[in-house]
């Protein structure tokens, strides 16, 4: 009887071992997904062998693939592991065509339909894109949906302003002050300009809004990434806002080198060429050539400390332009019409040409106005110079 007993208890012994080995497989299975990502894609419309790459977006760089591969029968997939959600681009082909996808730590799986164009550029669009499995995702789609209704809006206000808007394009390139005023003096040119303002003030009301909302977590940075291309001083309160948490995290630390960026002073700038208002190609050597001290302005059409920082430009440049001083602005608008506009309601008189983006990144331009003072040597000697402090240092450089 103890043997049948001892037998039964050993049984059970087994089958209570064997329990928690298979409970203990499925707990340690469910902590490795958990600390890592696979990324699953179904794409219909495009070729087999079609390159398909995995590239971190929200960074103000041009970054490198963190992952390749290629589409085969539509699919493809991508795995790896972060340390906190971050934010990618699927890029298709030769950068034809890309989808957004905030990647977590989760089985993600992205279904879409892709379209290739008959035009030359052969660019990819993609309809009915599905993106299921990362919850922060979803949060981003749900914080970013009140975006479309501002693309409604900006449809909207541009509706009828087509014939207006190409004849002051034409008028600008011509440089016909004359046709410009008469355009701008209308009924129809003002009521466009009284909604674009309010647009734009819309806008700015409902991106800050969105960064203040999250200023305890990473969300905050990401989002001031996401929704600023370029940084100017104004935009620092913003991070000082920023819990000590959000500041440490991946796009907090991002964020912090773009507001705050590395000092170039003791380096020589390499000669680069870029087009004017023109299209005129001008080579940095040649505008500085037989100057004592260059001033190199990056600034845009919608920087409003630029635009305020002109007039001090000017006063500098009158005070100072016969006794060896330059100044060379370039524009980091990606708008080349704002930017010809502007030049026309500014009337700088000095050289002013647009960036290729690679001039801008080449000077780790990360917030703007951002001014270099050069020498005649290509040495920067100092930077972001200002106002008052640009006339005191150049001052300070003609007496010796």
């Amino acid at each position: 009887m103890n043997f049948i007993q001892n037998k039964i208890v050993g049984f059970c012994l087994c089958l209570f071992m064997v329990s928690i080995n298979v409970q203990a497989q499925k707990k340690k299975s469910a902590s490795t997904a958990a600390s890592s990502y696979t990324i699953e894609g179904n794409i219909t419309g495009l070729a087999d062998g079609t390159t398909v790459k995995l590239i971190p977006g929200a960074t103000h760089s041009s970054e490198l693939p963190v992952a390749e591969t290629t589409l085969k029968e539509g699919k493809f997939s991508f795995s790896g592991k972060l340390n906190e959600p971050r934010f990618f681009y699927v890029v298709f082909g030769k950068s034809k065509g890309n989808i957004s996808v905030m990647v977590e730590n989760s089985k993600i799986k992205i279904i879409a339909a892709g379209t290739v164009s008959d035009q030359e550029s052969e660019r990819i669009t993609f309809k009915n894109v599905t993106i299921t499995g990362s919850k922060s995702h979803d949060y981003y789609k749900k914080e970013t949906a009140f975006k479309e209704d501002l693309d409604k809006d900006y449809k909207d206000y541009h509706v009828g302003i087509d014939e207006l808007s190409s004849k002051v394009g034409k008028a600008r390139k011509e440089g016909n002050k004359k046709t410009l005023d008469s355009i701008y003096n209308t009924e129809q040119w003002k009521v466009f300009e009284a909604k674009e303002k309010a647009f734009f003030t819309k806008v700015e009301k409902t991106t800050l809004a969105l960064i203040a909302k999250h200023k305890e977590t990473w969300w905050g940075p990401f989002f001031m990434m996401t929704n600023f291309t370029y940084f100017t001083p104004d935009q620092k309160p913003l991070y000082d806002q920023f819990s000590e948490t959000a500041k440490k995290s991946y796009y907090g630390q991002i964020l912090d080198k773009d507001l705050n960026p590395k000092s170039l002073i003791g380096t020589s700038i390499a000669n680069f060429t870029l087009k004017d208002k023109d299209g005129k190609s001008y080579a940095a050597k040649d505008i500085t050539a037989g100057k004592k001290y260059i001033l190199v302005d990056f600034w845009a059409s919608w920087c409003g400390p630029c635009r305020k920082e002109i007039p001090n430009l000017k006063t500098a440049y009158s005070a100072y332009s016969e006794k060896g001083f330059e100044i060379l602005s370039i524009s980091i608008d990606k708008d080349e019409k704002a930017w010809q506009k502007a030049l026309g309601q500014e009337n700088m008189q000095w050289h002013n040409l647009l960036d290729d983006d690679k001039v801008s990144k080449a000077f780790n331009v990360k917030a703007i106005p951002a001014t270099y003072l050069v020498d005649n040597n290509g040495v920067i000697i100092s930077d972001n110079l200002r106002g008052a402090e640009l006339e005191a240092k150049l001052k300070e450089l003609m007496k010796s």
